[in-house]
């Protein structure tokens, strides 16, 4: 159910990655916003993965 969930946040952010730049970040100037959006962004789905993958072992067949 975890997996579930990480994944399917995973899917917001990459729509949220392309939204809040485009859109709520529109009236910035300077790239700083989208920098810091990113940046953010990037770490959550680094999180986002390592959750999603810790149920995976090697004994799978």
């Amino acid at each position: 159910m975890l997996r579930k969930i990480s994944l399917v946040l995973v899917g917001i952010l990459i729509v949220a990655c392309y939204a809040v730049p485009y859109l709520l970040l529109q009236s910035v100037e300077t790239w700083h916003g989208s920098f810091l959006f990113w940046t953010l962004a990037g770490v959550f789905t680094i999180v986002l993965n390592v959750i999603a993958t810790l149920g995976f072992n090697g004994d799978a067949k």
